[in-house]
């Protein structure tokens, strides 16, 4: 760990920037980079990064081959041409000290309706010791907190010994193509931290996520004639049912899940879109809905898949329109395996010597039922991949918010990290 003047002096320069870090994450807030949406963010980043004397590879995910491989995810209405991707890389002078990978993402989730948010959503607000905004804690504070952890570096005159590849990606709430394009693209290291809003605990494992679409198709009459027709919308909520039901039983074989079998029902399921009907006094004539369903580490996506079918077949038998009109599931989006940190590793040894000098308590472990990018480094690559940053509270609802206090510690144990995983100079 770094010695005490060591500390000192990066605890003296995180204080030094930390308004401009707050003014930085404002800015970030203030780009309401939605999916498809983020070019005008990756490009202001790319600027800020050479700006600060980084090599940066500026790239999108048309230029990288992902249909090569196997975990990649089908694209979700979004042209992977427009989906631009950020590495800037600082060398180090000589070989020697352990590279490094700190990732975020930049893409957010839509903002629902504004008129309930206390603060604008895009309008990146400071108050009480709180930043508001889509995608102030989810995860624009922890892409704050890794480019200003590296500041406080330079500040501090301390240079790291190994490369640092500082990514921010796109996709990681739809598909997670943006982490796998950097690996695509050749970039590694012997450690990566993602500094998601774990509130400065670490992620043992999370869960899988799997998307699809249901189709349902309907025979539209006029509504006073109903019972001659049949009604799509309600041939999907049979179906919905039924997979509500299949969630059941996915949540009791996750009690023999080694990370989560003592979590009550880590497995979540959730319709998130629905579209359907073209006439409020018609029977509508075709219904469709956006889902997501989990997994734990220990489920395989392809078996998951094929319960979904089951589930999805045995409901349409018991229904006479649905039993000759099967519904049709379109697979898009996430296809994403579980991930388990396993205990033990150097990268997580050193990241919790350094949690301890920031924040003078013990680094706790947590398990997340959502997902996050670390399962490409930890899982397909072998890399030691850490998830640990800042926090707050309201992702993806209304006055999502990070707490600023928490993020400046969180600056300041992850530069200490960087200091004693690459090594300084």
């Amino acid at each position: 760990m770094p010695d005490p003047a060591t500390l000192d002096r990066l605890r003296a320069a995180v204080e030094k920037n930390f308004e401009a870090e707050t003014a930085f994450l404002s800015e970030l807030v203030r780009f309401p980079s939605l999916r498809g949406r983020e070019a005008p963010l990756q490009d202001w980043f790319a600027r800020q990064m050479a700006g600060r004397g980084y090599q940066v590879d500026r790239y999108t995910l048309a230029d990288v081959p992902l249909e090569s491989h196997e975990k990649a995810a089908p694209m979700v209405d979004v042209d992977p041409a427009g989906s631009v991707q950020v590495v800037a890389t600082k060398r180090a002078r000589e070989a020697g000290g352990r590279s490094l990978i700190l990732q975020g993402h930049i893409d957010v989730v839509p903002e629902g309706p504004t008129s309930m948010w206390t603060h604008p959503p895009y309008a990146g607000v400071v108050r009480d010791g709180w930043l508001y905004g889509r995608g102030a804690n989810d995860m624009k504070a922890g892409v704050a907190a890794m480019v200003f952890a590296m500041d406080a570096l330079k500040e501090a005159g301390l240079t790291p010994k190994g490369d640092i590849h500082v990514q921010t990606v796109t996709e990681e709430e739809s598909t997670g193509n943006g982490a796998l394009s950097t690996l695509l693209r050749g970039y590694r290291a012997d450690a990566c931290l993602i500094p998601e809003p774990t509130g400065g605990t670490i992620t043992r494992a999370h869960t899988g996520t799997i998307w699809f679409r249901l189709r349902v198709r309907g025979v539209p009459v006029h509504v006073a004639v109903a019972d001659s027709g049949t009604n799509a919308i309600l041939s999907a909520m049979h179906l919905i049912q039924a997979l509500q039901r299949f969630t059941a039983e996915l949540n009791e074989k996750a009690k023999a899940d080694p990370s989560f079998g003592g979590v009550k029902n880590p497995i979540k399921f959730n319709p998130g879109i629905i579209r359907g009907g073209d006439w409020a006094s018609s029977t509508p004539s075709w219904c469709e809905v956006d889902c997501r369903i989990g997994l734990t580490p220990s489920m395989e996506v392809s078996e998951v898949r094929k319960g979904i079918e089951r589930a999805v077949e045995a409901a349409r038998a018991g229904d006479t329109f649905l039993a000759n009109n099967p519904p049709e599931i379109t697979w898009h989006g996430f296809v994403a395996d579980g991930y388990v940190l396993e205990e033990g590793s150097e990268a997580e040894r050193v990241l919790a010597a350094a949690h301890q000098q920031a924040f003078g308590a013990g680094m706790e472990a947590r398990l997340s039922t959502a997902v996050n990018d670390t399962r490409y480094y930890g899982r397909y690559y072998a890399t030691p991949a850490l998830c640990y940053g800042p926090g707050g509270e309201g992702n993806h609802g209304f006055d999502e918010r990070t707490n600023l206090e928490l993020l400046k510690k969180t600056t300041l144990s992850m530069a200490a990290f960087i200091a004693d995983w690459c090594g300084v100079e």
